[in-house]
């Protein structure tokens, strides 16, 4: 009986390793829950092409924007287990999403897999060229004394920005009026044009139009400068020291539940040394990203730590998604 019940771990273990040596045998699709041009989009085509040389294997970028991240998680929960279909995601999707929309279809703990958190991106808060605020300070005032005529963008309702400047409407008394876009780059766009006054994103999506001239930093989010505009003070240096100002900026690779631990373990090996690489460390940084590469384990703390802090800003903007 012994021997038989040996003989069976080592059939698994054999099985195991030969799904582990033969993936992946055909082209795997990335996807990603935004549109073309963003920070999360610039980030997975940069990993389809450094970790698809790794994996001997193509890697197809799959952008399937809107519905707050759900129509991309979908992608993956209704996929088959088996590593050919993977998530690159911010938190939105994964934490705010779920709290915001009514029975979404998905529920992240049970439906997917931690692979690996790649990188952490820098944002910043930025106006259009005509606001007048040089500081976060000024730029209150101001919305304080237009009320009703001051605007400020998302990548989408119940997004961090999105709850960033319900939180600030709250707390400083403001009427700024939110408009949702499904994306960083359309956002972006539409501040360039004027039709939004602020807006808080990536350095990777926002820092050539800061560069340009065409927006105006005021603050890097959270407790500390970023080096792509050492100029530019934190949040915290501006007098904002809410927990609210600092973003949940980690972008992370997931895959369905149930893929084979064989193939997970594979896809965070090749995923933490793409990420850790010289040569992507550099592309990275140039898209002001921080690359991270951790373990699964750690990633998925990362999650259950950011998790709360989101659901408080939600319940408290009543921020709702139909």
């Amino acid at each position: 009986m012994r021997s038989k019940h040996l003989l069976i771990m080592a059939l698994t273990a054999w099985s195991a390793a030969c799904i582990a040596q033969s993936y992946p045998s055909r082209p795997i699709t990335l996807v990603v829950p935004g549109p073309p041009g963003g920070a999360t989009d610039s980030l997975a085509r940069a990993l389809a092409e450094d970790m698809g040389k790794r994996l001997g294997q193509t890697i197809i970028v799959d952008n399937k924007p809107g519905g707050g991240g759900v129509i991309a998680v979908q992608a993956i929960t209704r996929g088959a287990p088996d590593g050919y279909t993977l998530l690159i995601s911010h938190s939105t999707p994964l934490i705010n999403t779920p709290y915001l929309y009514p029975n979404v279809p998905y529920n992240v703990r049970r439906d997917l897999a931690f692979i690996t958190e790649l990188c952490i991106g820098k944002i910043v808060l930025a106006v259009n060229r005509d606001v007048p605020a040089r500081t976060v300070s000024e730029l209150l005032d101001w919305a304080s004394k237009n009320k009703g005529k001051v605007s400020f963008g998302s990548y989408g309702v119940g997004s961090f920005p999105h709850l960033v400047g319900a939180h600030l409407n709250q707390t400083k008394g403001l009427d700024m009026a939110h408009v949702a876009y499904k994306g960083e780059a359309p956002m972006v766009q539409d501040m360039i044009a004027g039709n939004i006054s602020w807006a808080i994103g990536s350095v990777t999506t926002l820092g050539p139009q800061i560069k340009s001239g065409r927006l105006r930093a005021l603050a890097a989010m959270g407790d500390s400068r970023i080096k792509e505009f050492p100029e530019v003070p934190s949040m915290t240096e501006a007098g904002m020291r809410d927990q609210e100002m600092r973003p949940p900026a980690w972008l992370g690779l997931l895959a369905r539940s149930g893929t084979p631990a064989a193939i997970l373990s594979r896809l965070e090996a090749e995923a933490r040394a793409s990420v850790q690489s010289p040569a992507m460390r550099a592309r990275l940084e140039a898209l002001a990203l921080e690359p991270v590469g951790n373990s699964s384990a750690e990633f998925r703390r990362e999650f259950e730590a950011t998790e709360p802090v989101m659901a408080r800003m939600i319940k408290a903007s009543g921020a709702t998604a139909e």
